[in-house]
């Protein structure tokens, strides 16, 4: 092509004719449409939000979306069957972000077409079991199975991309099959049945939850030496143990456990939020001692409903002052 030769018909589009504007996102959230007959679905797509509608069934329009790459069904009514010919259009298979979040399946749907995917989501459905997740793409960085029937952590070993899994609210007892997950950063696991710490030898987590599980000890945390946030209230937990390790920690949650001191945190120079409350610690001797290592970090210690009494304790606090302590509910 010469020189400019280009740049005449640029002009002349600019000079009164109209260049179509490309529709890249179509936002459909809580229209409580039961199918999609009426709406107008742009070839162009890259983001199709489905959230919070009545869908029945997966329109067979959305397989002529070649340029897909994000698509939400969340809090619809579809079934097994409905979500079936959505996992058999080769056109989508570009697909990177795929939720499925409170419908009604009762299991993983065969995905894999999807060699790019990146996030997956069939959380709040009637899932019991992880059987097919093993043709889930190993590139995925997301996956999210809360609020199912799960009873096994089983199929994950090909994920060595991921970084976040959750599996909350589910009927787990074991924590398993996550050794060859080294690049998993966030774990939540709250809401399970689970008796005992097993991170399978990972140590880059960074976040990590268990909250509402059965766990009587936190052994187990030792080297994950990366961990900056860990959630473990309502537990049966003795003693604080194990932490003095995880010294980049700056949320620590043990509330709603059965603690009678305040231990092994004194190298945790970067803690910034404390939770103790609903324990049963009767003195806050040796409280500053336990704190030293936190003091110019900490912004927040909440204590209330333990057996100590703030009073008692008054000059203690004092060399605290600058920090919003709650104790028995007084600030």
């Amino acid at each position: 092509m010469a020189s400019g030769e280009g740049t005449g018909d640029s002009k002349a589009a600019g000079a009164g004719m109209e260049v179509p504007e490309v529709e890249l996102c179509l936002d459909l959230t809580s229209c409580q449409l039961h199918d999609l007959s009426e709406v107008e679905i742009p070839p162009t797509l890259e983001e199709l939000d489905l959230t919070a509608n009545r869908l029945t069934a997966v329109d067979p329009r959305i397989s002529h979306l070649p340029r897909l790459r994000k698509l939400s069904f969340r809090q619809n009514l579809l079934d097994d069957d409905a979500v079936a010919p959505l996992f058999t259009w080769d056109a989508i298979a570009g697909l990177q972000e795929i939720v499925l979040r409170d419908n009604k399946l009762t299991k993983i749907p065969d995905a894999s077409i999807f060699k790019g995917l990146l996030v997956f989501d069939v959380s709040f459905n009637e899932l019991s079991s992880l059987n097919g997740l093993s043709k889930v793409s190993s590139t995925v960085k997301e996956l999210y199975f809360s609020k199912n029937e799960v009873p096994k952590m089983e199929e994950l070993e090909h994920f060595h991309a991921l970084e976040l899994l959750e599996l909350g609210s589910n009927r787990l007892r074991v924590m398993e099959n996550l050794e060859t997950l080294t690049n998993l950063q966030e774990l939540w696991l709250g809401r399970n049945r689970i008796r005992t710490i097993n991170l399978c030898g990972l140590k880059s987590i960074k976040k990590i939850s268990l909250q509402s599980n059965r766990l009587t000890s936190m052994n187990g945390l030792q080297e994950c030496v990366a961990l900056e946030e860990l959630y473990l209230s309502h537990n049966g937990i003795q003693k604080m143990e194990g932490l003095s390790m995880l010294q980049n920690l700056r949320v620590l949650d043990v509330s709603s456990n059965k603690l009678t001191a305040i231990e092994d945190i004194e190298p945790l120079t970067r803690l910034e939020d404390l939770w103790l409350n609903d324990n049963q610690i009767p003195s806050l001797s040796g409280i500053e001692s336990a704190l030293s290592g936190s003091r110019e970090k900490l912004t927040t210690i909440y204590l209330e409903r333990n057996p100590c009494v703030f009073f008692e304790h008054i000059s203690i606090f004092k060399k605290f002052e600058a920090l919003p302590l709650v104790l028995n509910g007084h600030h």
